[in-house]
């Protein structure tokens, strides 16, 4: 088990020399609700008994500061923190980059987030758009490192060129295993930023070590970051079952497993979960699928009984974390219902993410890839193998020389 690690929140505020460059220097804070340290005090509130730092603003990205927004993609405004009488800015509101009079109100930003390892998961995106406009109105940037949940396995298709947007920062996998700090430094080289950026990293972080595998379980307590991210478990299948927004399944949002569960009103889970397992068993490795009944109470399917599949994976007798494989357990389950039922609508077409004219689905696996895959009749596992495998290797190799743990 990981012992005595310390995030990076942790260690600027235990370590007096660390935060020794801020002095003297307007900081401000990107936090959300899991920004809290070892004893789950919120960061802002933590950095404000400092003596020696001066803090003059705070952000917010998706969910808000305080995490005041239940639902996906509902905006936070602006507003005045009552306890510290600073302003507030959201990034999820007006604006997802922050405007020049937003830069203007610091010469630091710390940037304190949460991240769960999947490329689709805003804060990564955010945290590109603050580095470029640091890099642009010559700021300075410090990441407060925190663990990657999903911990180091990587998995899917890397977004194609033209595929960028909210939910798709840049050409990763949709399981990249890195950590906040770590993509800082990729995006920096990525991008060519002329940025100052300094990572405070972790010590103690072990992302091989069980039982977390990423998480330090049994030493931290879980926050969510968002509102529908309740637990290491969602964390672990989100790589996968995010796929879920972009059809007409339920994830399980208005339940008490949201992005851990699958289904609808009008499937069988049973017979999906055995054409799963007849099309292509080893993606289902590592886990254990249970038929199950939910009705949500808000969002998709709300007030229905919907039939659908659990994916468990907090037992450690059962869960394997080098064999388990969500982006391609939650693919399987769309090529499936689709075999099952050719003319079943999976697909959902609404606006995502401030995308009016192209598909859900598409925006979240930055491509068409995989939709057509799961399209195409004849199209077999094997062949999206064929496609996903060279890709994560690639970025196997690309990801090296970013990791700040071994």
């Amino acid at each position: 088990m990981t012992s005595s690690i310390q995030f990076g929140l942790d260690r600027l505020l235990d370590t007096p020399a660390l935060r020794r460059p801020l002095t003297g220097r307007r900081v401000a804070l990107l936090a959300h609700p899991a920004s809290v340290t070892r004893s789950l005090v919120h960061s802002l509130d933590a950095l404000a008994t400092l003596p020696d730092l001066r803090l003059t603003a705070a952000f917010g990205p998706q969910h808000g500061l305080r995490g005041d927004k239940q639902d996906n993609m509902v905006e936070s405004p602006d507003f005045v923190d009552p306890l510290h009488h600073i302003p507030v800015f959201s990034l999820y509101g007006e604006v997802r980059r922050p405007t020049d009079a937003m830069m203007d109100s610091f010469d630091v930003l710390l940037v304190d987030l949460q991240d769960l390892g999947c490329r689709i998961y805003t804060f990564i995106t955010t945290l590109r758009y603050v580095l470029e406009a640091a890099a642009e109105h010559g700021k300075t940037v410090w990441v407060l490192d925190r663990p990657n949940p999903a911990g180091r396995p990587v998995e899917g298709l890397l977004l194609r060129p033209g595929w960028e947007s909210f939910v798709g920062a840049g050409p990763l996998p949709m399981r990249h295993g890195l950590t906040m700090g770590e993509l800082a430094r990729w995006f920096i080289a990525t991008l060519r930023l002329d940025v100052d950026c300094q990572i405070i990293s972790m010590q103690g972080w072990e992302p091989d070590a069980a039982p977390g595998y990423g998480w330090p379980a049994g030493e931290r307590s879980w926050v969510n970051p968002s509102p529908n991210a309740p637990n290491l478990s969602m964390a672990r299948a989100y790589a996968g079952t995010v796929m879920l927004e972009g059809t007409t399944l339920s994830e399980g949002r208005g339940t008490t497993h949201p992005l851990e569960l699958f289904g609808a009103p009008d499937i069988d889970a049973r017979a999906l979960l055995a054409a799963m397992r007849a099309l292509a068993p080893d993606w289902l490795a590592g886990c254990v699928l249970r038929e199950c009944w939910f009705e949500p109470t808000f969002h998709k399917h709300a007030g229905r009984l919907c039939n659908g599949l659990q994916i468990h994976v907090e037992d450690t007798a059962h869960y394997d974390h080098a064999a388990f494989r969500p982006w391609r357990l939650q693919t399987l389950a769309f090529k499936a219902l689709h075999l099952l039922r050719p003319d079943y609508p999976l697909w959902r077409d609404f606006a995502y993410e401030y995308e009016h004219d192209r598909l859900a689905i598409d925006l979240i696996n930055g491509s068409e890839l995989l939709r057509e895959w799961v399209d195409d009749p004849v199209a077999t596992p094997s062949d999206l193998d064929a496609l996903a495998r060279p890709d994560e290797a690639a970025w196997c190799g690309t990801r090296e020389e970013f990791l700040l743990y071994r």
